[in-house]
């Protein structure tokens, strides 16, 4: 089959990204002898200074991750949790229905930085240096801005300029918008993790009490003290057409810390899939695979309506369930073992007919009905329903400014020749979120608006409650060995890409490339995850390159069609490693920017 790019073959490592300068970045590390968890932190890093609209240093992280040392998946949590003021009376206070998807009352504690630290200290091998260096290099020598970074400047740039000045200092330069691929640079976070490596380095020259006391600089130092000035002491502008002040403080910061978790899996036809808990939504995955486990997918083809329109409607029952059940398995009682039960989703897959549903259907699990019957309520008064057929007939490119305050996540994946593997999916803290802190030279998060301001639901605002995150990195086993690290950016649309991506491969026999570059859709049949929270029931979107035929089959089943523009949907990277040792890695030609490297 024709591929857009190669699938790349080596033996030594891998590296893939969703922009090749955080690929080159990695693979650096690794031919310099660091192992796959450097070279992942390295690319993260970089992420947050050429992808700025997409992920940022106050953003989050998780990661799922094989080490060949420990013989272990574990999953890496790097989502933090509510600031202590984060409560509901506080919040309904200002007078509002939903958390606003930007400014300040969205924010969490950042956890992306603590999550790198941890994953360089226990299972790295270089020093802080040389994880930061090439972001610090990039921040203050500059990078060719993408064509979507300066369109979406150009379309905040009003809004910055009223309302967050401090954001149009370092993105409107001059007062203009930065020209697409020409050299931008951002001093102020070379300068922040300049402070922040000397400040670490002045420790010892042992590695790991570096990266301890980068740690302790970031939580307890001076990038905290800076994140609590500005938070408390700055109203600022966000969508729900008022200004506020943030709740989150140093003493926040100062007592979080990421943490190893152990992973949600589920066996599918020789594969072990490993995902982040029902804190994210990497259980949506597993529970879509419980409901095609028994169908004849291999029998249609892989962009086929009849493909399509069972993997679409086995979705729309999981994600209907991570609205009725996910949330911070530390506060809610998350019935996960009974969701992927056999005895369930046998039942759960008679639902799945021939013709499209347009209905929200979530299980009800005895003792749980409730709980049910009052996440349904929230959505029927708070939800907005876009109905069937009000849809455009073309949707947007996915990345694209579609919203002036919308961003999107990155994604990492990286194998080494010691057979250790991570996939990683950093997200949060883009320059749409929330205005620049002047003396850090970023933002903060928005995933606080993942939270309902709603009793007695899964998503009930708390503090120190984790948000039921959209970030779902995974990796899979293939008879039992570690196999395949694969990602992608999208929010609610990340496991839907991602299975399609997955089942081609798995039930069609595709390379790793094959299985990224074949038409992908999704739906957004479900409550989005993101402020304003709407939905469209029935709706199912498709890359017009799957052909008028399949599309036409597609609405006979029922399904309210959006054609997407051709190579518009989807950011997958992914990499593999055979039993004898032998590397595969790819990286979506969609907004032409990730890229796969390894030899």
């Amino acid at each position: 089959m024709f591929t857009t790019r190669p699938e790349i073959l080596g033996t030594f490592g891998v590296v893939t990204s969703t922009h090749w300068l955080a690929s080159a970045a990695g693979m650096s590390l690794l031919e310099r002898g660091g192992n796959a968890f450097d070279a992942c932190v390295a690319s993260a890093f970089v992420l947050q200074v050429v992808e700025p609209h997409l992920v940022g240093p106050a953003g989050e992280t998780p990661a799922v991750f094989y080490s060949a040392r420990t013989g272990k998946v574990e999953v890496l949590c790097g989502q933090g949790c509510t600031p202590a003021g984060a409560t509901l009376e506080r919040y309904r206070a200002e007078g509002l229905s939903l958390i606003p998807g930007n400014g300040l009352l969205a924010t969490v504690i950042p956890g992306a930085f603590d999550a790198w630290m941890l994953l360089l200290r226990d299972h790295g091998t270089m020093r802080l240096r040389d994880v930061l260096e090439p972001a610090i290099y990039y921040a203050e020598h500059g990078h060719a801005l993408m064509p979507r970074i300066s369109n979406t400047i150009a379309g905040l740039k009003d809004f910055f300029q009223t309302h967050w000045p401090s954001t149009a200092e370092i993105y409107l330069p001059g007062g203009a918008v930065p020209e697409a691929r020409k050299l931008f640079r951002n001093p102020a976070l070379a300068r922040t993790w300049t402070r922040l490596l000397t400040e670490a380095e002045s420790a010892g020259a042992d590695r790991e009490r570096q990266i301890e006391a980068a740690r302790d600089v970031f939580y307890r130092g001076f990038v905290a003290e800076a994140i609590d000035a500005f938070a408390r002491g700055t109203e600022v502008m966000d969508e729900s057409g008022a200004r506020h002040r943030g709740v989150l403080t140093a003493d926040d910061l100062a007592g979080w810390s990421a943490s190893y978790d152990a992973p949600a899996t589920y066996d599918y036809h020789g594969y072990t899939v490993a995902k982040a808990g029902a804190w994210s939504q990497g259980p949506v995955f597993l529970q879509t695979l419980a409901l095609l486990k028994d169908m004849d997918l291999a029998g249609a083809g892989p962009a086929s309506a009849e493909f399509i329109h069972r993997v679409t409607e086995a979705m729309k029952l999981a994600f209907a369930d991570r609205e009725a059940y996910y949330g911070d398995p530390a506060f809610v009682d998350v019935p996960l073992e009974r969701l992927l039960s056999e005895d369930y989703n046998a039942a759960r897959r008679r639902l799945i007919g021939e013709q499209a549903s347009h209905e929200l259907s979530p299980g009800r699990l005895a003792g749980f009905e409730a709980q049910v019957d009052r996440v349904m309520d929230t959505l029927r008064r708070l939800s907005k329903v876009t109905e069937p057929g009000a849809a455009p007939a073309v949707v947007a490119p996915a990345g694209a400014a579609a919203s002036a305050r919308r961003g999107d996540t990155t994604h990492v994946d990286v194998i080494d020749r010691w057979g250790n593997m991570i996939s990683a999916t950093p997200s949060g803290g883009w320059f749409q979120s929330s205005p620049v802190i002047p003396a850090l030279g970023f933002g903060l998060n928005t995933r606080a608006q993942m939270f309902w301001l709603e009793e007695g639901l899964p998503g009930t605002l708390a503090p120190g409650k984790r948000p039921r995150t959209t970030l779902t990195p995974t990796l899979a086993l293939r008879d039992g060995a570690p196999y395949m690290a694969f990602g992608t950016p999208g929010g609610d649309q990340q496991e839907q890409w991602q299975l399609l991506f997955f089942l081609r491969h798995v039930h069609h026999g595709l390379n790793l490339q094959e299985s990224i570059d074949l038409p992908m859709s999704h739906t957004s049949h479900f409550p989005s995850s993101f402020y304003p929270r709407d939905r469209k029931p029935g709706h199912l979107a498709v890359e017009a390159s799957i052909g008028a035929a399949v599309i036409e089959q597609l609405r006979q089943r029922g399904h309210v069609v959006e054609e997407a523009a051709e190579w518009s949907v989807g950011r997958l990277t992914a990499a593999s490693r055979d039993p004898d040792g032998l590397l595969h890695a790819a990286a979506t030609p969609r907004l032409m920017q990730a890229y796969a490297i390894g030899r």
